[in-house]
């Protein structure tokens, strides 16, 4: 969770934002202890050392709670710092850079914790395939942005899809996970190698297939 205070911050914004970084700690360490399931609203309340009232003047669920942990910030940073990539390279290769760079900048301790946290239910796998929806999706409008070509479009779809998904499995992977993922990433090369040999005239296939074999293991 991001707790820089931002310049000229007053004492009254002080307090609540070293209020909500207790409240989420608090609250992910009784996760980690009883479960998520386990763990009610009451419980983080009066661990924090507010009352339940109080608690919902800074988060209105538990969910909220892993959301202020996850990331600090990486799904608003994505679609910024897409942009700021070269496009003296491929959409696929500008993704994955993209991907890797903010994946070193904002992982931390508490956010593999909670990325394991939402892996444990079905509610919470659901939340999280909700953020990969939103990451996906502003991987597709940066790279729209960068490469305006109409016949890229369908290309900078998959590419938002796969990379996404595959820099989640390359972070919290198994060695099975790993597999999948090679298998992952030949499919996806083939695909675009098709992709070229119906369409010759097209750039923007010729180069992503260029850029898979790069991807793919």
């Amino acid at each position: 969770m991001n707790s820089t205070p931002p310049k000229n911050e007053g004492r009254r914004d002080r307090k609540r934002r070293e209020t909500l970084r207790r409240i989420a700690e608090t609250g992910l360490e009784l996760f980690i202890e009883k479960g998520y399931e386990g763990t009610t609203l009451e419980a983080v309340a009066g661990a924090s050392g507010i009352a339940r009232r109080t608690f919902f003047y800074y988060y209105k669920s538990k969910d909220e709670i892993l959301m202020a942990t996850l990331g600090g910030g990486m799904v608003e940073a994505l679609h910024p710092a897409l942009l700021e990539q070269s496009k003296d390279q491929a959409p696929l290769n500008a993704a994955r850079n993209c991907l890797l760079q903010l994946t070193s900048l904002y992982e931390t301790k508490e956010s593999i914790i909670v990325d394991g946290l939402l892996r444990s239910t079905e509610a919470l796998r659901a939340r999280k395939q909700a953020i990969f929806a939103e990451m996906e999706q502003s991987v597709f409008d940066a790279l729209c942005e960068l490469w305006p070509q109409a016949k890229r479009r369908a290309a900078h779809r998959m590419v938002g899809g796969d990379g996404v998904h595959r820099c989640d499995a390359s972070r919290h992977g198994s060695p099975e996970t790993g597999r999948r993922q090679k298998a992952s990433g030949e499919i996806f090369a083939r695909e675009l190698r098709r992709t070229r040999i119906r369409d010759l005239k097209s750039s923007a296939s010729k180069e992503l297939c260029i850029a898979a074999r790069s991807w793919a293991p």
